[in-house]
């Protein structure tokens, strides 16, 4: 299960309606061995792209070690899906390499009737995708 706070929620959620139609991406990043979400990292979707994602390679490497430096981990990897369910499709199973990561998407397409968007997370570890609950606090 993913417990994340209220705020870090809305901040992804934000960050998904800001850059739509383009699909958003970012990173909360937690301390390492805690699988507490707290630091939101917003990055740019190098692809620029309504259908794609890719973090810039400079970009991603300042953040893995400055990660290092404050003791982090990438605890959620997220990105945006603008025209489909938030579900990973192939390619997103394809790039995921953190498998102590939660994935999360967040749909910005009305695909079910159910509102504007929909945030869901997802474990990705070799390939298997499991869906997990994602619980909402005010505060850890």
């Amino acid at each position: 299960m993913l417990t994340i706070t209220q705020a870090l929620y809305d901040q992804i959620v934000a960050h998904a309606r800001e850059d739509h139609p383009d699909e958003a991406c970012g990173v909360v990043a937690g301390p390492v061995g805690e699988g507490r979400p707290e630091r939101f990292i917003p990055m740019l979707n190098a692809a620029r792209s309504p259908t794609f994602y890719e973090f810039d390679s400079q970009d991603l490497l300042k953040l893995y070690r400055e990660m290092d430096d404050r003791d982090e981990e990438p605890v959620v990897i997220y990105h945006s899906h603008t025209a489909t369910e938030a579900h990973p499709s192939r390619t997103d199973i394809g790039y995921a390499n953190e498998p102590g990561a939660h994935y999360v998407l967040v749909s910005t397409a009305d695909t079910d009737g159910a509102g504007e968007f929909q945030f869901r997370s997802f474990r990705i570890v070799e390939g298997e995708v499991t869906e997990e609950e994602v619980k909402v606090v005010e505060a850890y």
